[in-house]
């Protein structure tokens, strides 16, 4: 199936599933999605949510049928987004999308959405001038899975950081959508 979408034009879908621009009314939803995996992402109440939503320069969601299955955020260099991940890219690249947090509800989690985003962000920040795409990837504790899915969207470690007296380490992560890499 494909969609048309105001950012990128075509947009190839998994059957069933769509996605759109995220719009106050979902908010409720896209909460409560967060609420359910905070353990791999951190917490976002209605107030983070839209301070979050004023920043972001990508901010959509998935939708089987009329329910909120999904959500991705990111935000574009330059934005005063206090958050000590994006801070560590805008200390070292000019221009980036930073994707904040990508969320799965539990029931559509291994169904291909996660990669349907990515496709989505990656065509966006093609056809918006973007050259590179961060983000940040659980080493301690380890995400095994994550990091061999953005392996195979190109992305690779530019960095790391540790947090809580090295109790948490993240792989700081960039795939360049250019040949020029600096």
């Amino acid at each position: 199936m494909i969609v048309e979408n105001k950012f990128v034009g075509r947009l190839h879908t998994l059957e069933g599933i769509s996605i759109r621009d995220a719009q106050k009314e979902d908010y409720p939803a896209i909460v409560r999605l967060n609420d359910g995996e905070v353990e791999h992402t951190s917490p976002m109440d209605m107030k983070r949510l839209s301070l979050l939503a004023s920043l972001a320069a990508y901010f959509r969601v998935a939708l089987s049928g009329n329910r909120i299955v999904a959500f991705l955020m990111a935000m574009k260099d330059g934005v005063p987004y206090q958050n000590d991940n994006y801070g560590w890219f805008s200390s070292r690249y000019s221009s980036f999308l930073y994707i904040d947090r990508i969320v799965v509800g539990s029931d559509f989690q291994g169904c291909g959405i996660g990669k349907l985003f990515y496709q989505d962000v990656f065509t966006f920040s093609r056809q918006t001038g973007i050259p590179m795409i961060t983000c940040e990837i659980n080493t301690i504790p380890s995400n095994k899975r994550s990091i061999a899915f953005h392996a195979g969207f190109g992305f690779r470690e530019v960095g790391s950081q540790c947090y809580f007296e090295g109790r948490k380490k993240v792989s700081m992560q960039a795939a360049f959508l250019c040949r020029d890499e600096t």
